[in-house]
């Protein structure tokens, strides 16, 4: 008796799903059919377009690279002239504009966006500058996002927006606070750009903190002269 009903309940759960399929068995063709699709497209745009656009760029933009290390070195006389030949290419090689254009996406283009905003900075094109340089992803590396915040503070300073510049010092200085350096170095501009403003009780906390967070850097041996031309003699 007992086998019987057992046979009954797997009869029943097997007619159930023979009327699920006849019911629905359309759409999940479709929507199997569907994610196939999607899956193949995806997989044609990574390995027939993505990948090799990816290799273009990495191969044209050695050059602009090669241009923006000169550039980062070099004296004043000749900084405007890289500058221009970073941005513009050189005739031959395409420049840091054309490849964020054409590559689009690409890692190669995401650098020429940082190459682009510190190039237009130095040309003392801010807007510009804070344009690409907010584009830009550092993708976790610390060090050049903080440059990269950096350099929006100094396009920010330049076009007179003082409250925007400070916030990208300080910016600069929070995005990897272990980093004692990078931290203390830009922590120390925003004192100095505060100071330079009128933002007394700014300029007085922002020395105060790296006093505090990075006692043995070298801009914290000169907090005491800074904190005293300020009026502040509280150890």
């Amino acid at each position: 008796m007992a086998d019987k009903k057992v046979q009954k309940k797997e009869v029943d759960v097997v007619e159930k799903a023979r009327g699920f399929w006849d019911d629905y068995s359309k759409p999940i063709s479709y929507i199997g059919s569907a994610i196939i699709l999607i899956v193949a497209a995806w997989l044609i745009y990574k390995y027939m377009f993505k990948v090799p656009e990816q290799e273009k760029a990495d191969k044209v933009v050695f050059v602009t690279q090669k241009y923006f290390s000169e550039f980062t070195n070099a004296t004043d006389s000749t900084k405007m002239l890289l500058a221009t030949k970073v941005l513009n290419g050189d005739g031959i090689n395409p420049g840091a504009l054309k490849i964020i254009n054409q590559y689009s996406g690409t890692p190669a283009a995401n650098l020429c966006e940082y190459y682009a905003g510190a190039c237009y900075l130095h040309l003392g094109q801010f807007q510009k500058s804070i344009k690409y340089l907010k584009d830009f992803d550092a993708n976790g590396a610390t060090q050049i996002k903080s440059r990269a915040l950096g350099m929006m503070g100094d396009a920010s300073a330049e076009l007179n927006k003082n409250d925007d510049a400070l916030d990208y010092y300080k910016k600069a200085a929070n995005v990897n606070s272990k980093d004692d350096f990078t931290s203390s170095e830009f922590l120390f501009r925003a004192a100095l750009f505060a100071e330079s403003t009128g933002k007394t009780k700014d300029a007085i906390d922002l020395f105060k903190k790296i006093k505090t967070d990075y006692p043995l850097t070298e801009k914290a041996a000169d907090v005491d002269r800074y904190l005293a031309r300020l009026g502040d003699f509280s150890e």
